[in-house]
């Protein structure tokens, strides 16, 4: 991969000149590349990595990992049940998959309550859903190859026997 974007993807906030500094190459001709990048749809944008944690959001509370068996459409296969799928407001990221199952989804609500009827009001009962296995989140430790520190680290006491 080309050294920018190696570099923008583990922190996006670096600047035009900063990057270029670094790879040795004229300003003018990074400020082309990330423009041409941004064009081509190879950088599709720019975000911070939140460590939602240590910050309250009534909207997003729970995130859910769900697997889900779809049959195919013919002619079509997985990508029009993926793309009807992935409208929905809840899924934050949708995956296709070997495996078991064929679509990952990244589900995310205010509680439990408001993912688990995601799942049986909207996601189940669609034509071509065979199954679906939720996993919720309980604790993140790493993001995007992120280490993510919480403010109330578990304190809790070893126990030996």
């Amino acid at each position: 991969m080309d050294p920018i974007l190696q570099l923008l993807e583990k922190d996006a906030r670096l600047t035009a000149a900063e990057i270029a500094r670094i790879v040795k190459k004229p300003l003018a001709d990074v400020k082309k590349k990330i423009a041409r990048y941004e064009k081509d749809g190879v950088i599709l944008g720019y975000k911070a990595v939140i460590n939602k944690e240590m910050v309250k959001d009534e909207n997003c509370e729970v995130r859910a990992l769900i697997e889900v068996k779809v049959m195919p459409q013919k002619d079509l296969g997985f990508d029009r049940v993926a793309e009807r799928i992935f409208a929905f407001p809840e899924v934050s990221s949708c995956y296709l998959l070997s495996g078991s199952y064929d679509l990952l989804l990244v589900v995310e609500g205010r509680d439990l309550k408001t993912v688990s009827r995601f799942v049986a009001e909207k996601l189940s009962p669609m034509e071509n859903v065979r199954g679906t296995v939720t996993h919720f989140l309980l604790k993140k430790y790493k993001e995007n190859k992120i280490l993510l520190k919480n403010k109330d680290e578990d304190r809790r006491l070893a126990i030996s026997y």
